[in-house]
């Protein structure tokens, strides 16, 4: 479940004093409604979507990945879109800021601490409502 992926996210950066966590987002059945057209690049949110990413990617603690099959045409195009909307990524598939190291081979597996995936079991039609909830827990208005 997502909420605990985020609280355990939050509570491992506390326990070891981590300045930052890595979040990693799909887009299609994620963050935007797919169309599954060849033509034509879908562009619409999912409810609440565009507003909990806007939340999430404004921390300056929180790197947000963009970890998506896209083609490079459409990133090209999405990249941008999210920008106009608000939302920012830090990295396109990958995650340059954690190397290799004794307990971990990071050269080819983008590390992360939270992944929004609809493949892993996110649900972006119920989980938006949810995140923006746990979210609030760890950054109150």
């Amino acid at each position: 479940m997502i909420s605990r992926a985020i609280r355990k996210a939050f509570e491992r950066k506390k326990a070891k004093n981590w300045d930052k966590t890595y979040w990693g987002f799909d887009i299609h059945e994620t963050i935007i409604i797919p169309n599954w057209s060849e033509e034509e690049i879908p562009m619409q949110f999912y409810p609440h979507a565009k507003e909990v990413m806007q939340m999430i990617s404004s921390k300056q603690d929180i790197i947000c990945i963009l970890f998506t099959c896209s083609h490079p045409k459409e990133i090209k195009v999405y990249e941008p879109y999210f920008r106009e909307n608000e939302i920012y990524f830090d990295y396109v598939n990958e995650n340059p800021e954690v190397h290799s190291r004794k307990y971990g081979y990071y050269e080819k597996k983008p590390y992360f601490n939270v992944l929004f995936e609809d493949k892993a079991g996110f649900d972006p039609k119920e989980d938006w409502l949810i995140v923006k909830e746990v979210f609030k827990e760890f950054y109150p208005e």
